[in-house]
C-alpha cells in the first residue's frame, strides 16, 4: 500500500494498549509510513480506535475532537488504584446496597458540564511525563479538575453489585473517573469492570476491522481523509483556487466562518479557518 493516506477503524481487542495496536497495525504498510491513533483506550476496554494512516496524521486532533460513546459495566462495593478492574481491587463492606432509584438519581447528576478529575493512571502528562508512568513508580500524581461534557448517561441494567451503563460523551472524558465518582457519591465506591466504545463519531466498533485482517481487507476499508472532518462545515473550491489553497494562500470562500475542512471536489484540500470571505490554510494535505 505505497503512498497510503485515509483512516483505519479498528475494534481493539482487550489485554492491549493503543500503543500496541499501532504497532501491530504498522505490519499492513511499507516500512516509514506514518501510522498514529486518535484516542487512548485503556488495555481493558475494548472497540472502537481510528487510526490515522499517512498524510491524515495532520488530521488527528479533528477526530479526537467527535463525540464519543460507550457501554460499560461498574462494578459498585468495591474501589481500585486505576478505577478499573486492572488494578490493585479493594472491596468495601456494605451493608445496605443502594436501590435502584437512589442509583438512577445519581447517575442523573453527572449529566452536562461537569468537573472531573482524571485518574492518577492516565495517559496526561505531568511535568513533561505520562501520570501512569509517575504513579507506578509510587510517586504522588496530582492531575486538576477539569470540565468535560456528558450527553447522556442511560441506566440499561441494574443487579446490585452490578450497573450497567451507555455513555455518550465528549473529548477528554473518563469513564473510570465516572465510575468512581458515582460510587463516591453512592458511599460505596465504584470501578469499571468492562468497558467498550462503540463509536468515535460516525466511526463504529462493528465496522471496525480485527487486527487478524489481512492486507486487501485493510486496503479495501482504509477509509478517505475527508471522513476525518465530518464534523466541520464544508467549504468547496475549484481545481486552480485549490492549488492556491495547498501553497498555503488564502482564498475567497463566500460566506463560511470558523475552522472548516476545505474539498476540491470530493477530495479534502486540509482544513482553514474563515473569516471575512477568505479561507487560511491551518492543516493542508
Amino acid at each position: 500500500m505505497n503512498g497510503a493516506n485515509g483512516l483505519l477503524v479498528i475494534d481493539k481487542p482487550g489485554g492491549m494498549t493503543s500503543r500496541d495496536v499501532v504497532n501491530r497495525a504498522q505490519k499492513w504498510f511499507p516500512k516509514g509510513t506514518k501510522l498514529g491513533h486518535t484516542g487512548t483506550l485503556d488495555p481493558l476496554a475494548t472497540g472502537t480506535l481510528v487510526l490515522c494512516v499517512g498524510a491524515a496524521t495532520r488530521l488527528a486532533e479533528f477526530v479526537q475532537a467527535m463525540g464519543k460513546g460507550y457501554t460499560t459495566r461498574v462494578l459498585l462495593g468495591a474501589t481500585s488504584d486505576t478505577d478499573d478492574a486492572d488494578g490493585v481491587v479493594t472491596a468495601n463492606t456494605v451493608a445496605v446496597p443502594p436501590t435502584e432509584e437512589q442509583v438512577r438519581e445519581v447517575v442523573g447528576r453527572f449529566i452536562g458540564t461537569i468537573q472531573q478529575l482524571p485518574p492518577a493512571y492516565s495517559a496526561l502528562k505531568v511535568d513533561g511525563k505520562r501520570a501512569h508512568e509517575l504513579a507506578r513508580k509510587g510517586a504522588e500524581v496530582k492531575l486538576a479538575a477539569r470540565p468535560v461534557n456528558v450527553h447522556r448517561i442511560d441506566v440499561t441494567g441494574y443487579a446490585w453489585p452490578h450497573l450497567e451503563l451507555a455513555v455518550g460523551c465528549g473529548k477528554g472524558t473518563y469513564i473510570r473517573s465516572l465510575a468512581r465518582d458515582m460510587g463516591e457519591v453512592l458511599g460505596v465506591g465504584g470501578l469499571v469492570q468492562i468497558l467498550r466504545r462503540t463509536h468515535v463519531g460516525p466511526f463504529t466498533a462493528d465496522s471496525g476491522l480485527s487486527l487478524d485482517a489481512t492486507p486487501e481487507q485493510v486496503r479495501a476499508n482504509l477509509r478517505p481523509m475527508g471522513e476525518a472532518v465530518v464534523e466541520l462545515p464544508r467549504v468547496t473550491l475549484d481545481a486552480p483556487t485549490g492549488v492556491r489553497f495547498r501553497q498555503g494562500q488564502a482564498v475567497p470562500c463566500g460566506n463560511a466562518s470558523g475552522t472548516v475542512g476545505v474539498f476540491v471536489g470530493e477530495e479534502l484540500a486540509g482544513v482553514g479557518e474563515a473569516s471575512g470571505g477568505r479561507v487560511r490554510p491551518k492543516v493542508v494535505v
